[in-house]
């Protein structure tokens, strides 16, 4: 699957191109690095992804390759930088049955700044992750991470404040341009007919 997304990295990446990218998936890592090689001088901006921060992981995966410059952003700095890039790659938890996104915290904030700048969004979505569930309810739909990494609990605003840390975010399928699974690439008003390929129809939700 990871080899046969790959592949088409050379279709959607050219030499010089600015890249944005959020935190670390495995499938945009081997993705980049395919472009990296057969493309020149690519730039590649990572934002952090915080509180986990593993966007620093991915820059240095990809700081070995050679030939490439690599920007690590904090999340506050993504509206700031879209102006600037020609596409932005992210990874997905899952797709649902709409064609929107379940994908980390952040995903959202990337792909409203590029709505802003009509920068393409492409989503790395192998067949397995497409869903037959709809968003219902946010409680359910999301997870909540440890609350420590976003403020300390033996601090002074910790005894005051309620802190939530989701684990995903919600992105709407009209700021998604692109999906690119092993298959080829494909819109996200298509996932529907995706989804009655892979699914019996007892399956699917109405």
């Amino acid at each position: 699957v990871s080899e046969n997304i790959c592949v088409q990295a050379e279709e959607h990446i050219h030499s010089s191109e600015i890249i944005l990218t959020l935190g670390h998936s495995r499938s945009v890592e081997n993705f980049l690095k395919r472009a990296i090689k057969k493309r020149q001088f690519p730039t590649i901006i990572v934002a952090e992804c915080a509180p986990a921060c593993r966007g620093h992981n991915l820059a240095t995966s990809l700081a070995a390759e050679k030939d490439v410059e690599i920007i690590v952003i904090p999340d506050a700095a993504i509206f700031a930088m879209m102006s600037r890039v020609n596409k932005v790659i992210i990874g997905t938890h899952s797709v649902l049955a709409n064609g929107g996104l379940r994908a980390a915290c952040g995903a959202y904030t990337v792909a409203l700044a590029a709505k802003h700048y009509s920068v393409p969004v492409i989503v790395l979505a192998p067949m397995y992750k497409l869903s037959p569930l709809h968003l219902c309810e946010q409680d359910a739909f999301n997870m909540v991470g440890c609350a420590e990494d976003v403020i300390p609990y033996d601090s002074i605003p910790a005894r005051e404040a309620k802190v939530y840390s989701p684990m995903f975010d919600y992105v709407p399928p009209e700021l998604v341009t692109l999906f690119i699974s092993n298959t080829g690439g494909h819109a996200p008003s298509y996932v529907y007919r995706l989804l009655t390929e892979l699914y019996h129809h007892e399956d699917l939700e109405i």
